[in-house]
């Protein structure tokens, strides 16, 4: 598996914790800052990372933005046509953001979780496939609200 990674400075400690975390369970990923703590804004992260998603010569499957609560990089990753973005604080919601919604983003509070917490949320959303089936009509339905 291969994602991207991005924060704002309000997830930047967090991101930086999780990404030795992805090294240690063999997972790859791309980071598109911020690359320190300094102010930055979070829609030109979110940008970035929905642009290398994306891009088909990047190869990435998912992706993983933080900022201070999740909820503002998040609404801007969901703005990118084709991303479908979960701010998720618990497991059972990365789980269902996957599993029946197909979301390929999903977006953290790096100021509202803990490390453990946030990583047992990033397994859920990773390791969950998409059903499918009567789901696939209802994602094709968002979907098509971008049109």
């Amino acid at each position: 598996m291969h994602i991207v990674i991005g924060s704002d400075q309000g997830g930047f400690e967090m991101k930086e914790a999780l990404m030795e975390r992805l090294t240690e369970a063999g997972i790859t990923y791309l980071d598109v800052g911020t690359f320190d703590p300094s102010s930055v804004d979070y829609p030109d992260i979110a940008e970035t990372a929905c642009a290398k998603y994306l891009d088909p010569e990047e190869h990435i499957d998912l992706g993983i933005l933080i900022c201070g609560t999740g909820i503002g990089i998040g609404m801007a990753a969901n703005k990118v046509k084709g991303i479908r973005c979960a701010n998720c604080s618990e497991t059972y919601s990365a789980k269902m953001a996957r599993r029946h919604n197909n979301a390929n983003f999903l977006s953290l509070g790096g100021r509202t979780l803990g490390i453990e917490l946030a990583w047992e949320i990033i397994e859920a959303f990773l390791n969950e496939p998409f059903e499918g089936g009567r789901h696939q009509r209802r994602v094709d339905k968002i979907m098509a609200l971008e049109a």
